[in-house]
């Protein structure tokens, strides 16, 4: 027992500090992707409505590919990707090809399958607010902003708010994909401690124990969030 106390000590020979950096980079790197996602997201469904038929056809090809393919894979696309164009630009300009931040490539994978998902259920969600709201807002000579942004985008949150919160939950499992990139967040310190003290099943169990910490956290705020939103709604 004395030797598993050692392992969660700051000193020599502990992994708390490592373990708990990795913790901080997870839950950064979701937090991070989150507004990225939500945004591409809700443009992506804002497309999918559109009148345009080819950029009806965009948004819908972009959700129905994202969502297919395997976030690890859609992972090595956009930082292996990324280098390529950035080493072909770069020598074609004559200029030194720079590191690639691998937070950076975490957050825009991880992003772009997170908008994936959060278009249908925002597109879900701006079918399912009645014609007559747009028609009453019309009526009261709103302008276009002033719809969008205090009638149509209040309602569309409180209605999409129980989907996007099973896709942020899925997001904060999926950040432990990004230690395939060298990143050094939980997943990947938690790995380099099991290799050094060839102790797997204790550290990750205090790996699942981490997990499980950050999804009750965010358990108990999207359920305030929900009851926020529908504090003036009225159920029938």
């Amino acid at each position: 027992m004395s030797e598993y106390l050692t392992y969660l000590s700051f000193g020599n020979g502990g992994w708390a500090k490592p373990i708990l950096s990795g913790a901080l980079l997870t839950i950064e790197l979701a937090v991070a992707t989150l507004p990225f996602g939500l945004a591409a997201g809700l443009l992506l469904a804002s497309g999918m409505l559109s009148q345009k038929a080819w950029l009806r056809r965009f948004c819908v090809a972009y959700g129905t590919v994202f969502r297919a393919l395997p976030e690890l894979l859609t992972i090595f696309i956009i930082y292996y990707g990324s280098q390529m164009a950035i080493k072909a630009a770069c020598d074609f300009l004559g200029w030194q090809t720079p590191q690639i931040n691998g937070f950076m490539a975490g957050l825009i994978a991880l992003g772009v399958v997170f908008a994936a998902f959060s278009c249908e259920i925002f597109y879900t969600a701006l079918r399912t607010i009645p014609q007559g709201q747009y028609e009453a807002s019309y009526a009261l000579g709103l302008s276009p902003k002033t719809r969008y942004f205090r009638v149509t985008l209040p309602q569309v949150w409180r209605i999409a708010l129980p989907g996007l919160g099973n896709v942020w939950l899925v997001l904060l499992k999926d950040t432990s994909l990004v230690s395939v990139i060298a990143l050094s967040d939980l997943m990947r310190q938690t790995y380099v401690a099991v290799n050094s003290t060839k102790e797997p099943f204790f550290f990750y169990a205090l790996a699942c124990a981490v997990y499980l910490i950050f999804s009750s956290i965010s358990g108990l705020i999207l359920s305030w969030l929900e009851r926020r939103a529908n504090r003036y709604y009225a159920r029938g």
